[in-house]
């Protein structure tokens, strides 16, 4: 039991890593709009990794997740908020 959770969780660690280094490809490879929508997916991916396993949010109750949904949304809508205040 312990070796598989090991074992799942350094796959969800190669996956970061994977991640990293993709990253590193996308910015060197690509034209610049390419890899910055590239690597805001990525960012996704790993933001989603990390608080969905390492976090436990995916074990967590629904009502948890819409809470956590709905800050990162209000988070959102005030950093665009503050981006229109500053130009």
């Amino acid at each position: 039991m312990a070796s598989d959770s090991l074992r799942f969780y350094g796959a969800i660690y190669v996956a970061l890593l994977v991640a990293a280094t993709l990253k590193v490809v996308f910015e060197r490879s690509f034209d610049y709009w390419i890899a910055a929508g590239s690597i805001l997916v990525l960012a996704s991916l790993k933001t989603l990794l990390i608080v969905g396993y390492f976090q436990h949010l995916r074990w967590e109750r629904r009502s948890l997740s819409g809470l956590m949904a709905l800050a990162l949304t209000l988070f959102a809508l005030l950093m665009v908020a503050a981006s229109f205040s500053v130009t």
